[in-house]
Protein backbone atom coordinates (compact mmCIF):
# COMPACT_ATOMS: atom_id res chain seq x y z
CA UNK A 1 0.00 0.00 0.00
CA UNK A 2 1.19 3.38 -0.97
CA UNK A 3 1.53 6.29 1.37
CA UNK A 4 -1.00 7.97 0.04
CA UNK A 5 -3.44 5.58 0.01
CA UNK A 6 -2.33 5.05 3.70
CA UNK A 7 -2.85 8.68 4.45
CA UNK A 8 -6.80 7.80 3.27
CA UNK A 9 -7.33 5.05 4.74
CA UNK A 10 -6.43 7.52 8.07
CA UNK A 11 -8.83 9.95 6.68
CA UNK A 12 -11.51 7.72 6.37
CA UNK A 13 -10.84 4.57 8.09
CA UNK A 14 -12.42 1.31 6.77
CA UNK A 15 -15.59 0.54 8.51
CA UNK A 16 -17.72 -2.97 8.27
CA UNK A 17 -21.38 -3.51 8.67
CA UNK A 18 -20.89 -5.01 12.32
CA UNK A 19 -18.92 -1.58 13.44
CA UNK A 20 -22.25 0.59 12.37
CA UNK A 21 -24.04 -0.79 15.63
CA UNK A 22 -21.27 -0.08 17.84
CA UNK A 23 -20.59 3.18 19.98
CA UNK A 24 -18.61 5.70 18.27
CA UNK A 25 -15.32 5.93 20.23
CA UNK A 26 -14.62 9.54 21.08
CA UNK A 27 -10.82 8.94 19.77
CA UNK A 28 -9.78 6.55 17.25
CA UNK A 29 -7.76 4.18 17.67
CA UNK A 30 -5.88 1.84 15.95
CA UNK A 31 -6.23 -2.00 16.46
CA UNK A 32 -4.22 -4.46 15.95
CA UNK A 33 -4.67 -6.46 13.06
CA UNK A 34 -5.80 -10.28 12.94
CA UNK A 35 -4.33 -13.23 11.63
CA UNK A 36 -7.69 -15.28 11.20
CA UNK A 37 -11.37 -14.54 10.73
CA UNK A 38 -14.82 -17.09 10.91
CA UNK A 39 -17.61 -16.30 9.41
CA UNK A 40 -21.21 -18.62 9.09
CA UNK A 41 -23.66 -16.83 7.25
CA UNK A 42 -27.07 -18.41 6.32
CA UNK A 43 -27.92 -19.38 2.32
CA UNK A 44 -31.05 -18.15 1.10
CA UNK A 45 -31.57 -17.88 -2.28
CA UNK A 46 -32.93 -19.51 -5.34
CA UNK A 47 -32.32 -20.85 -9.56
CA UNK A 48 -33.52 -22.70 -11.77
CA UNK A 49 -31.24 -25.96 -10.89
CA UNK A 50 -32.10 -25.73 -7.31
CA UNK A 51 -35.37 -24.36 -6.69
CA UNK A 52 -35.60 -22.25 -3.59
CA UNK A 53 -32.22 -23.47 -1.09
CA UNK A 54 -31.19 -22.79 2.18
CA UNK A 55 -28.42 -23.50 4.54
CA UNK A 56 -25.20 -22.21 5.88
CA UNK A 57 -21.58 -21.66 4.94
CA UNK A 58 -18.98 -20.97 7.30
CA UNK A 59 -15.60 -19.89 6.59
CA UNK A 60 -12.48 -19.10 7.80
CA UNK A 61 -9.64 -17.37 6.97
CA UNK A 62 -6.46 -17.38 8.27
CA UNK A 63 -2.46 -16.73 8.30
CA UNK A 64 0.70 -17.14 9.68
CA UNK A 65 2.61 -14.85 12.12
CA UNK A 66 5.09 -13.36 9.38
CA UNK A 67 4.39 -10.30 7.27
CA UNK A 68 4.84 -11.99 4.10
CA UNK A 69 2.48 -14.91 4.53
CA UNK A 70 -0.77 -14.77 2.23
CA UNK A 71 -4.54 -15.15 3.93
CA UNK A 72 -5.45 -18.70 3.38
CA UNK A 73 -9.72 -20.07 2.84
CA UNK A 74 -11.18 -23.03 4.08
CA UNK A 75 -15.16 -23.31 3.82
CA UNK A 76 -17.61 -26.04 4.43
CA UNK A 77 -21.38 -25.40 2.98
CA UNK A 78 -24.43 -27.42 3.67
CA UNK A 79 -27.34 -26.66 1.49
CA UNK A 80 -30.72 -27.88 1.16
CA UNK A 81 -33.43 -26.88 -1.60
CA UNK A 82 -36.81 -27.56 -2.41
CA UNK A 83 -36.06 -30.06 -5.07
CA UNK A 84 -34.74 -32.04 -2.35
CA UNK A 85 -31.30 -32.22 -2.91
CA UNK A 86 -28.57 -31.81 -0.50
CA UNK A 87 -25.35 -30.16 -1.36
CA UNK A 88 -22.31 -30.65 0.98
CA UNK A 89 -19.21 -28.86 0.15
CA UNK A 90 -15.59 -28.91 1.95
CA UNK A 91 -13.38 -26.69 -0.16
CA UNK A 92 -9.69 -25.15 0.30
CA UNK A 93 -7.00 -23.28 -0.66
CA UNK A 94 -4.25 -23.14 2.01
CA UNK A 95 -0.44 -21.79 2.31
CA UNK A 96 1.85 -22.95 4.91
CA UNK A 97 5.00 -22.86 6.03
CA UNK A 98 5.68 -18.99 5.11
CA UNK A 99 3.75 -19.60 1.86
CA UNK A 100 6.17 -22.67 0.61
CA UNK A 101 3.23 -25.08 0.25
CA UNK A 102 0.49 -24.48 -1.51
CA UNK A 103 -3.24 -26.87 -1.02
CA UNK A 104 -6.25 -26.87 -3.51
CA UNK A 105 -8.90 -29.22 -2.81
CA UNK A 106 -12.62 -29.61 -3.66
CA UNK A 107 -14.84 -32.34 -2.28
CA UNK A 108 -18.44 -32.84 -2.27
CA UNK A 109 -21.35 -34.73 -1.81
CA UNK A 110 -24.62 -33.87 -3.42
CA UNK A 111 -28.09 -35.71 -3.54
CA UNK A 112 -28.92 -33.87 -6.48
CA UNK A 113 -31.08 -33.29 -9.43
CA UNK A 114 -30.13 -30.86 -12.51
CA UNK A 115 -31.40 -30.90 -16.05
CA UNK A 116 -29.13 -31.69 -19.09
CA UNK A 117 -29.37 -29.98 -22.15
CA UNK A 118 -27.12 -31.25 -24.79
CA UNK A 119 -23.56 -30.16 -25.40
CA UNK A 120 -21.92 -27.03 -27.10
CA UNK A 121 -23.58 -23.26 -26.14
CA UNK A 122 -25.08 -23.53 -29.57
CA UNK A 123 -27.87 -25.02 -27.63
CA UNK A 124 -29.57 -21.80 -28.06
CA UNK A 125 -30.26 -20.53 -31.10
CA UNK A 126 -29.62 -17.34 -32.07
CA UNK A 127 -31.87 -14.50 -31.78
CA UNK A 128 -32.72 -14.20 -35.87
CA UNK A 129 -33.81 -18.16 -35.64
CA UNK A 130 -36.54 -18.28 -33.28
CA UNK A 131 -37.23 -15.39 -30.81
CA UNK A 132 -39.90 -17.11 -28.56
CA UNK A 133 -36.90 -20.05 -27.78
CA UNK A 134 -37.52 -21.42 -23.92
CA UNK A 135 -34.02 -22.79 -22.37
CA UNK A 136 -36.52 -24.95 -20.92
CA UNK A 137 -38.26 -26.60 -24.17
CA UNK A 138 -34.48 -28.34 -24.31
CA UNK A 139 -34.20 -29.38 -20.49
CA UNK A 140 -33.80 -33.49 -19.78
CA UNK A 141 -34.29 -33.68 -16.15
CA UNK A 142 -32.28 -36.19 -14.11
CA UNK A 143 -31.37 -37.12 -10.43
CA UNK A 144 -28.00 -38.49 -9.66
CA UNK A 145 -25.79 -38.41 -6.46
CA UNK A 146 -22.55 -36.95 -7.03
CA UNK A 147 -19.36 -37.76 -4.71
CA UNK A 148 -16.29 -35.68 -5.60
CA UNK A 149 -12.11 -35.58 -4.22
CA UNK A 150 -10.01 -33.07 -5.78
CA UNK A 151 -7.02 -32.21 -3.91
CA UNK A 152 -3.53 -31.13 -5.10
CA UNK A 153 0.10 -29.91 -3.21
CA UNK A 154 2.38 -27.91 -4.54
CA UNK A 155 5.39 -27.03 -3.31
CA UNK A 156 7.06 -23.48 -4.06
CA UNK A 157 10.43 -23.89 -6.31
CA UNK A 158 11.19 -20.17 -6.78
CA UNK A 159 9.23 -17.10 -5.84
CA UNK A 160 5.40 -17.08 -6.46
CA UNK A 161 5.73 -20.15 -8.52
CA UNK A 162 4.61 -23.35 -7.52
CA UNK A 163 4.66 -27.43 -8.91
CA UNK A 164 3.29 -30.32 -7.54
CA UNK A 165 0.59 -32.84 -8.12
CA UNK A 166 -2.48 -34.32 -6.67
CA UNK A 167 -5.14 -36.90 -6.98
CA UNK A 168 -8.74 -36.93 -8.20
CA UNK A 169 -12.09 -39.19 -7.65
CA UNK A 170 -15.69 -38.50 -9.44
CA UNK A 171 -18.65 -41.11 -8.99
CA UNK A 172 -21.63 -40.72 -9.89
CA UNK A 173 -24.63 -43.19 -9.15
CA UNK A 174 -28.02 -43.39 -8.54
CA UNK A 175 -28.58 -41.69 -12.21
CA UNK A 176 -31.82 -41.45 -13.10
CA UNK A 177 -32.91 -40.17 -16.70
CA UNK A 178 -36.49 -39.19 -16.21
CA UNK A 179 -37.06 -38.39 -20.24
CA UNK A 180 -35.89 -42.05 -21.15
CA UNK A 181 -38.04 -44.24 -22.71
CA UNK A 182 -35.98 -47.25 -24.29
CA UNK A 183 -38.65 -49.39 -25.08
CA UNK A 184 -40.53 -46.33 -26.85
CA UNK A 185 -37.45 -45.00 -28.39
CA UNK A 186 -37.40 -42.15 -26.45
CA UNK A 187 -33.82 -41.23 -25.68
CA UNK A 188 -31.50 -38.31 -24.36
CA UNK A 189 -28.11 -36.91 -24.88
CA UNK A 190 -26.98 -38.50 -22.15
CA UNK A 191 -28.09 -41.99 -22.63
CA UNK A 192 -26.77 -41.59 -26.39
CA UNK A 193 -23.69 -40.18 -25.28
CA UNK A 194 -23.26 -42.71 -22.87
CA UNK A 195 -24.05 -45.65 -25.30
CA UNK A 196 -21.59 -44.12 -28.12
CA UNK A 197 -18.80 -44.12 -25.70
CA UNK A 198 -19.57 -47.16 -23.69
CA UNK A 199 -20.42 -45.96 -20.46
CA UNK A 200 -23.06 -47.02 -18.30
CA UNK A 201 -25.38 -44.86 -18.32
CA UNK A 202 -26.74 -45.37 -14.49
CA UNK A 203 -23.69 -45.27 -12.97
CA UNK A 204 -19.91 -44.38 -13.48
CA UNK A 205 -16.56 -43.11 -11.89
CA UNK A 206 -13.70 -41.72 -13.04
CA UNK A 207 -10.63 -42.04 -11.24
CA UNK A 208 -7.35 -40.73 -11.57
CA UNK A 209 -3.98 -37.86 -10.78
CA UNK A 210 -2.70 -34.61 -11.97
CA UNK A 211 0.42 -32.51 -11.99
CA UNK A 212 0.24 -29.14 -11.24
CA UNK A 213 2.25 -25.81 -11.48
CA UNK A 214 0.25 -22.53 -10.21
CA UNK A 215 2.40 -19.02 -10.43
CA UNK A 216 0.66 -16.51 -7.56
CA UNK A 217 1.36 -13.20 -7.28
CA UNK A 218 -1.49 -11.96 -5.62
CA UNK A 219 -1.64 -9.64 -2.39
CA UNK A 220 -5.02 -11.18 -1.37
CA UNK A 221 -6.34 -14.42 -2.50
CA UNK A 222 -9.89 -13.05 -0.70
CA UNK A 223 -10.02 -10.21 -2.26
CA UNK A 224 -7.21 -9.13 -4.38
CA UNK A 225 -6.31 -5.48 -5.55
CA UNK A 226 -3.34 -6.24 -7.75
CA UNK A 227 -1.34 -8.75 -9.25
CA UNK A 228 -1.76 -12.52 -10.70
CA UNK A 229 -2.52 -15.74 -10.61
CA UNK A 230 -1.98 -18.78 -13.23
CA UNK A 231 -2.83 -22.32 -12.81
CA UNK A 232 -1.63 -25.37 -15.26
CA UNK A 233 -3.19 -28.24 -14.61
CA UNK A 234 -3.20 -32.14 -16.72
CA UNK A 235 -5.21 -34.48 -15.25
CA UNK A 236 -4.96 -38.19 -16.61
CA UNK A 237 -7.16 -41.04 -16.03
CA UNK A 238 -5.76 -44.55 -16.17
CA UNK A 239 -8.55 -47.93 -17.00
CA UNK A 240 -8.48 -49.63 -13.68
CA UNK A 241 -11.91 -50.73 -13.66
CA UNK A 242 -14.88 -51.66 -16.00
CA UNK A 243 -17.03 -48.75 -17.70
CA UNK A 244 -13.76 -46.74 -18.17
CA UNK A 245 -12.03 -45.00 -20.76
CA UNK A 246 -8.45 -43.91 -20.46
CA UNK A 247 -8.81 -40.13 -20.62
CA UNK A 248 -6.62 -36.96 -19.90
CA UNK A 249 -8.07 -33.54 -19.14
CA UNK A 250 -6.40 -30.14 -19.37
CA UNK A 251 -7.03 -27.69 -17.46
CA UNK A 252 -5.81 -23.98 -17.54
CA UNK A 253 -6.60 -20.58 -15.73
CA UNK A 254 -5.41 -16.93 -15.42
CA UNK A 255 -6.70 -14.15 -13.22
CA UNK A 256 -4.93 -11.05 -12.95
CA UNK A 257 -6.01 -7.54 -11.17
CA UNK A 258 -5.36 -4.35 -12.10
CA UNK A 259 -5.69 -0.96 -9.61
CA UNK A 260 -6.43 1.33 -11.91
CA UNK A 261 -6.32 5.65 -10.85
CA UNK A 262 -3.22 4.79 -8.32
CA UNK A 263 -2.99 5.98 -5.78
CA UNK A 264 -5.92 4.81 -3.42
CA UNK A 265 -6.02 1.12 -5.32
CA UNK A 266 -9.87 0.87 -4.68
CA UNK A 267 -10.58 1.24 -8.39
CA UNK A 268 -9.99 -2.31 -9.71
CA UNK A 269 -9.98 -4.25 -13.37
CA UNK A 270 -10.35 -7.64 -12.46
CA UNK A 271 -10.34 -10.26 -15.48
CA UNK A 272 -10.60 -14.38 -15.04
CA UNK A 273 -10.50 -16.40 -17.95
CA UNK A 274 -9.91 -20.44 -17.63
CA UNK A 275 -10.52 -23.12 -20.59
CA UNK A 276 -11.08 -26.92 -19.77
CA UNK A 277 -10.18 -30.01 -22.25
CA UNK A 278 -10.76 -33.82 -22.80
CA UNK A 279 -7.23 -33.64 -25.09
CA UNK A 280 -7.20 -37.73 -25.10
CA UNK A 281 -9.98 -40.33 -24.76
CA UNK A 282 -13.41 -39.86 -23.38
CA UNK A 283 -14.90 -38.64 -20.82
CA UNK A 284 -18.39 -39.94 -18.65
CA UNK A 285 -21.05 -37.16 -19.87
CA UNK A 286 -21.67 -35.44 -16.25
CA UNK A 287 -17.98 -35.00 -16.28
CA UNK A 288 -17.50 -33.36 -18.93
CA UNK A 289 -16.48 -29.17 -18.90
CA UNK A 290 -19.77 -27.33 -17.74
CA UNK A 291 -20.17 -24.03 -16.50
CA UNK A 292 -20.21 -23.65 -13.18
CA UNK A 293 -18.34 -26.62 -12.14
CA UNK A 294 -15.30 -24.68 -11.41
CA UNK A 295 -13.61 -25.25 -7.68
CA UNK A 296 -16.03 -22.65 -5.73
CA UNK A 297 -18.86 -22.67 -8.42
CA UNK A 298 -18.75 -19.31 -9.31
CA UNK A 299 -18.12 -19.34 -13.01
CA UNK A 300 -21.45 -18.52 -15.65
CA UNK A 301 -23.16 -15.51 -13.46
CA UNK A 302 -26.60 -15.15 -15.54
CA UNK A 303 -26.89 -18.52 -16.69
CA UNK A 304 -27.96 -22.00 -14.62
CA UNK A 305 -25.25 -24.27 -13.89
CA UNK A 306 -24.30 -26.67 -16.20
CA UNK A 307 -26.18 -25.06 -18.87
CA UNK A 308 -23.50 -25.44 -21.01
CA UNK A 309 -20.95 -28.17 -21.56
CA UNK A 310 -19.06 -30.23 -23.73
CA UNK A 311 -15.38 -31.82 -24.69
CA UNK A 312 -13.99 -28.25 -24.37
CA UNK A 313 -15.03 -24.89 -22.61
CA UNK A 314 -13.24 -21.64 -22.11
CA UNK A 315 -14.50 -18.65 -20.34
CA UNK A 316 -13.87 -15.43 -19.73
CA UNK A 317 -15.10 -12.38 -17.18
CA UNK A 318 -14.41 -9.35 -16.47
CA UNK A 319 -14.97 -7.21 -13.73
CA UNK A 320 -14.80 -2.97 -12.61
CA UNK A 321 -14.71 -2.93 -9.11
CA UNK A 322 -15.32 0.85 -7.64
CA UNK A 323 -15.91 2.12 -4.46
CA UNK A 324 -19.25 3.71 -3.16
CA UNK A 325 -18.63 5.07 0.30
CA UNK A 326 -15.36 6.48 1.81
CA UNK A 327 -15.04 3.89 4.03
CA UNK A 328 -15.05 0.89 2.17
CA UNK A 329 -18.53 -0.16 4.02
CA UNK A 330 -19.85 -0.85 0.18
CA UNK A 331 -18.77 -0.70 -3.08
CA UNK A 332 -19.92 -1.99 -6.18
CA UNK A 333 -19.08 -4.07 -9.51
CA UNK A 334 -20.24 -4.60 -13.21
CA UNK A 335 -19.18 -6.90 -15.06
CA UNK A 336 -19.71 -9.80 -18.12
CA UNK A 337 -18.94 -13.03 -18.95
CA UNK A 338 -18.86 -15.10 -22.18
CA UNK A 339 -18.96 -18.80 -22.50
CA UNK A 340 -18.01 -20.94 -25.57
CA UNK A 341 -18.45 -24.59 -25.49
CA UNK A 342 -17.91 -27.34 -28.29
CA UNK A 343 -19.77 -30.68 -29.35
CA UNK A 344 -17.67 -33.03 -31.26
CA UNK A 345 -20.38 -34.77 -32.22
CA UNK A 346 -22.17 -32.15 -34.19
CA UNK A 347 -19.11 -30.88 -35.26
CA UNK A 348 -19.13 -27.63 -33.38
CA UNK A 349 -16.07 -26.14 -32.41
CA UNK A 350 -14.92 -23.57 -29.88
CA UNK A 351 -15.78 -20.03 -30.59
CA UNK A 352 -18.39 -21.26 -33.25
CA UNK A 353 -20.88 -20.06 -30.57
CA UNK A 354 -20.43 -17.62 -27.54
CA UNK A 355 -22.94 -17.06 -25.23
CA UNK A 356 -22.55 -13.31 -23.20
CA UNK A 357 -23.80 -12.43 -20.17
CA UNK A 358 -23.21 -9.14 -17.95
CA UNK A 359 -24.45 -7.94 -14.52
CA UNK A 360 -23.77 -5.69 -11.31
CA UNK A 361 -23.40 -5.82 -7.93
CA UNK A 362 -22.41 -4.02 -4.38
CA UNK A 363 -19.83 -5.60 -1.72
CA UNK A 364 -20.54 -5.22 1.64
CA UNK A 365 -17.80 -5.21 3.91
CA UNK A 366 -17.39 -7.59 6.84
CA UNK A 367 -13.78 -8.19 7.88
CA UNK A 368 -10.89 -5.26 7.05
CA UNK A 369 -8.00 -7.41 8.02
CA UNK A 370 -8.86 -9.99 5.26
CA UNK A 371 -11.20 -7.61 3.32
CA UNK A 372 -13.74 -9.68 3.27
CA UNK A 373 -16.84 -8.75 1.25
CA UNK A 374 -20.49 -10.05 1.17
CA UNK A 375 -21.27 -10.25 -2.19
CA UNK A 376 -24.93 -9.61 -4.05
CA UNK A 377 -25.13 -9.70 -7.79
CA UNK A 378 -27.67 -10.32 -10.26
CA UNK A 379 -26.95 -11.14 -14.11
CA UNK A 380 -28.60 -11.51 -16.98
CA UNK A 381 -27.51 -14.29 -19.84
CA UNK A 382 -29.66 -14.80 -23.22
CA UNK A 383 -32.83 -16.13 -21.94
CA UNK A 384 -31.73 -16.71 -18.77
CA UNK A 385 -30.90 -14.50 -15.13
CA UNK A 386 -30.17 -14.69 -12.11
CA UNK A 387 -29.45 -13.64 -7.82
CA UNK A 388 -26.06 -14.73 -6.36
CA UNK A 389 -25.07 -14.32 -2.43
CA UNK A 390 -21.86 -15.02 -1.11
CA UNK A 391 -19.29 -14.31 0.95
CA UNK A 392 -15.60 -12.93 -0.59
CA UNK A 393 -15.49 -11.78 -3.94
CA UNK A 394 -16.03 -13.83 -7.25
CA UNK A 395 -13.21 -14.51 -8.25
Amino acid sequence: MTAQSENADTLCPPKTIFEIFKKKDSVFVMKPVRNNFFLLIPVIGSQPATGFMFGAVAQYTFKGKLAEDKYSIANVGIIYTTKKQWMINVKNNILLNNNKIFLSGDYRFYIFSQPNYGLGTGIIPGHTVDADFEISSIAEPMDYNYFKFHQTASWRVSKDFYLGGGLNFDWYSSINDYNLDVENEQFTEHYNYSKKYNFDNTEYFINGFNFNAVYDSRDNQVNASRGWYANLNYRLNPVFFKNQDYSGVLYGEYRHFIPLFNPHKRYILALWAYGQFVVNGKVPYLNLPALGWDQRSRSGEGYTQGLFRGPGLVYLSTEFRFPITCNQLLSGVVFTNFITASNDDKSVRLFNSIQPAAGVGLRLLIDKATKTNLIFDYAWGRKSEGFYLNAGETF
